[in-house]
């Protein structure tokens, strides 16, 4: 490459980069976090990223997810609107980082990070997708610094916390929250409410484990339980039951085509979704999601 193609190609590199980082602060700017009280001491707050769970009380405040580190001065705010308290503990639902993004931050200001130990590794190692995306790896302050294998249990603000870990299901480090006094439940990114999962292949993910855990987080909770999905409006029984029912039809479609020696062309091809074609409107695209599945029952 000759000097004057360099020159141009590092120029068009730095534009990119500049386009990139001022639309992502403008799309941050722009972010409303908004709070849901849903009971004396618990709430949800709806932002950019994974839906956040909040416990108050005289022992600080318990956070579940973080969200994006552009928003934790908007989310601190918000939380400084319900508790005057300072977040004390901060669970991890996985290791994504919409999800955990706010773990630097919030850790400088003492909390102290829990998750499953495979969210630490995968955190302190980064991980490489396509050559355009590179997750590094985190700095030690963000990454959790308690970390349990199957489950956790917290005893605060009145409340049994219990962190259950599902195996392999939107990745290999998902936890579900549990507050059985309260009954509710924080599912982290084991429920994407009426769109399609991202099921992380890389990242330990799979269909089975993702059915799998809708069925644990089904046999937790009733009819009255109030679940905070990893993204989407708050959510109950009701519908969680139709968006496992959802899952198992597709997969079983799948599985069946995949058995009948259907490419993947051909089962993008064929309409085994059509019914919930709109699920695709949302971060999962129909192909993309048909695409996971094959992948993770080729694999299993």
């Amino acid at each position: 490459m000759s000097k004057k193609h360099f020159f141009k190609s590092l120029v068009a590199l730095a534009l990119m980069l500049s386009f990139s980082i001022s639309y992502a602060q403008d799309r941050f700017d722009k972010v409303e976090i908004k709070t849901e009280k849903l009971t004396d001491n618990i709430y949800v707050l709806f932002g950019a990223g994974g839906n956040i769970g909040i416990l108050t009380g005289e022992d600080g405040v318990i956070m579940i997810d973080d969200q994006f580190a552009p928003l934790s001065e908007k989310i601190s705010a918000a939380i400084a609107k319900i508790s005057d308290q300072p977040v004390k503990y901060l669970l991890n639902t996985h290791w994504h980082g919409d999800h955990s993004g706010g773990n630097e931050n919030f850790a400088k200001k003492g909390a102290m990070i829990m998750a499953h130990r495979n969210v630490r590794k995968r955190m302190s190692e980064g991980m490489t997708r396509s050559p355009e995306r590179i997750t590094p790896p985190a700095p030690a302050i963000a990454l959790p610094v308690v970390t349990f294998s199957d489950d956790l249990s917290l005893y605060l603000n009145g409340e049994d916390i219990l962190a259950i870990h599902v195996h392999n299901a939107h990745t290999d480090g998902d936890a579900q929250i549990y507050f059985p006094k309260s009954n509710v439940l924080h599912m982290g990114d084991t429920y994407f409410k009426a769109r399609w999962p991202f099921i992380d292949i890389q990242s330990g993910g799979s269909i089975n484990g993702y059915i799998k855990a809708l069925n644990h987080a089904l046999f937790l909770v009733d009819e009255e339980t109030q679940i905070i999905p990893g993204h989407g409006t708050m959510s109950n029984r009701a519908e969680l039951m139709a968006y496992r029912d959802v899952l198992a039809t597709v997969r079983t479609r799948i599985k069946k085509a995949l058995a009948d020696g259907q490419t993947l062309e051909a089962i993008k091809a064929a309409d085994y979704i059509k019914e919930w074609e709109d699920w695709g409107a949302g971060f999962i695209n129909n192909d993309r999601f048909i695409e996971s599945v094959v992948k993770s029952l080729e694999g299993s």
